[in-house]
């Protein structure tokens, strides 16, 4: 049996976040960790490793949920962002996407800081902004 993911122990409740949205399929959250205010994760909740592993119907699902939080962050953010995507996968075995507000190339390529410890009130003002 595989061992549970940060992102399935996250869904599940046991570790602490700021959540954006949930449906049946997918669970997203701010990424406590990047210096892009507004930089959210949407995984499935179902804890798959490979992106290519997820059937049709799943890959479909989840980036329903995606179109969801990206129409949010650019109705919260506004027309002087783009909305960037990506999807990599290689720290934490369970697909995620990444869903990060830029106003240039340094924002979709900012790099997380685990060297400093998040800043939870502003999270938690931005996960109330986004919200939905």
């Amino acid at each position: 049996m595989q061992e549970p993911s940060i992102f399935t122990r996250i869904i599940r409740g046991e570790l602490p976040s700021h959540k954006i949205h949930e449906d049946a399929v997918a669970f997203a959250f701010l990424n406590i960790y990047n210096t892009v205010p507004g930089y959210v994760l949407v995984v499935p909740k179902k804890q798959v490793a490979y992106v290519e592993d997820l059937t049709a119907e799943e890959f479909q699902a989840l980036m329903a949920s995606v179109k969801k939080v990206v129409d949010r962050i650019s109705e919260v953010f506004g027309k002087d962002y783009r909305v960037a995507l990506k999807v990599a996968g290689f720290n934490i075995p369970h697909v995620h996407v990444h869903v990060v507000p830029c106003k240039s190339l340094a924002d979709f390529h900012a790099e997380d800081d685990y060297s400093k410890e998040p800043d939870h009130a502003a999270l938690s003002d931005m996960a109330k902004k986004l919200a939905f």
